[in-house]
């Protein structure tokens, strides 16, 4: 049930002190259970403004995305290039004719099995979508996020929006309203606090916009998945010159030097040097004293890869000389935190 607020509550409620970022700007904290924080955030989407949304992957950083300036403006808070594509929030499956054309059949069947869910569909664009919403390509990223909060917003505005990650281009994913703050602080209008996101890493992007199905960034849906759909094979190129979000070689990094290596690696390291360093672990923490530099990670994929972006965050404020990660078990459903991994470690 949500809450009501007195009225001027929802404006007054959550302003943060700018302390990092010098700027005019006062990033408002918005709530999810508050209807006239809602009423709020879906104000600051019809006027242009940048709301950070809750979604059950990551936060994302969202505007208007009919809007073009609006858009811009997404681009400018990060400091991400503007040749680098967005994907676009849609409320319902109907709204895909809104922003692409010449869909195939199997996208409505991916949809019916996946949405609302993490999976963005890669399909050629309608003509009336901005230029600054793909980069000027060809194609355009859809799908129908599965947070509740998000997807009444979406409902209500009757808008799709733009929404990359809510972080500083190229630092870690934020899975809560605080660690949005922390990058984004004065750079934003308004975050609105949904709670921790339960599935923690970013959607699986999927090509349909040729003859093979092709996955352009590992997410929490696999191609095994998707290929049952389907009923043909979902290639999985580990190279490819698609631009799309989160697709570049350095990516999703903490501020702390971050080293993927075996266990015995990273128990020598935490040795050698002692709390300079964090030791993020597998299978349990025997032998190693109790510290907040020591972590034992889920042994199962989705616990592990809920956790593993708020417990880098943790870590990166602990002015550590470096953090080292056991590297996670190579099987199936795992690609996703390969990925993220490979594009935030520093080489050993």
């Amino acid at each position: 049930m949500l809450l009501s607020c007195a009225p001027g509550e929802a404006y007054k409620r959550g302003m943060i002190a700018l302390a990092t970022h010098k700027s005019d700007k006062t990033t408002l904290v918005l709530h999810a259970q508050c209807d006239e924080d809602i009423a709020q955030a879906g104000d600051i989407l019809r006027r242009g403004g940048l709301l950070a949304v809750p979604t059950e992957t990551v936060y994302g950083l969202a505007a208007d995305a009919s809007n073009a300036e609006a858009v811009k403006a997404i681009f400018t808070a990060k400091g991400r290039p503007a040749d680098h594509p967005l994907i676009v929030h849609i409320a319902s499956v109907d709204a895909l004719a809104r922003w692409a054309v010449n869909i195939p059949p199997l996208a409505y069947e991916l949809a019916a099995a996946f949405w609302p869910g993490p999976l963005t569909l890669l399909l050629p664009r309608a003509a009336s979508v901005p230029d600054v919403v793909t980069a000027g390509r060809a194609s355009i990223g859809l799908r129908m996020p599965a947070h509740p909060v998000l997807l009444r917003l979406l409902q209500e505005t009757g808008m799709g929006v733009a929404a990359p990650s809510a972080n500083p281009y190229k630092r870690l994913s934020p899975t809560s309203a605080a660690q949005v703050l922390a990058g984004l602080n004065g750079r934003i209008d308004a975050v609105l606090d949904g709670g921790d996101c339960q599935v923690g890493l970013e959607s699986t992007i999927l090509d349909m916009t040729g003859e093979e199905l092709r996955i352009l960034r590992s997410g929490p849906v696999t191609a095994a998945q998707i290929a049952e759909v389907a009923g043909r094979e979902v290639q999985t190129p580990l190279q490819h010159d698609v631009a799309v979000p989160g697709n570049v070689a350095v990516h999703y990094q903490p501020r702390t030097p971050l080293f993927v290596a075996e266990r015995e690696q990273v128990l020598a390291a935490r040795h050698a040097r002692g709390e300079r360093v964090a030791v993020v672990l597998l299978g349990g923490t025997a032998g190693l004293p109790e510290s907040a530099s020591v972590v034992c990670m889920p042994a199962q994929k989705p616990a592990y890869a809920q956790a593993l972006y708020r417990t880098l965050h943790e870590l990166d404020t602990l002015a550590l000389e470096a953090i080292w990660l056991e590297r996670p078990p190579r099987a199936d459903g795992w690609a996703d935190v390969h990925d993220r991994l490979n594009r935030a470690a520093s080489p050993l």
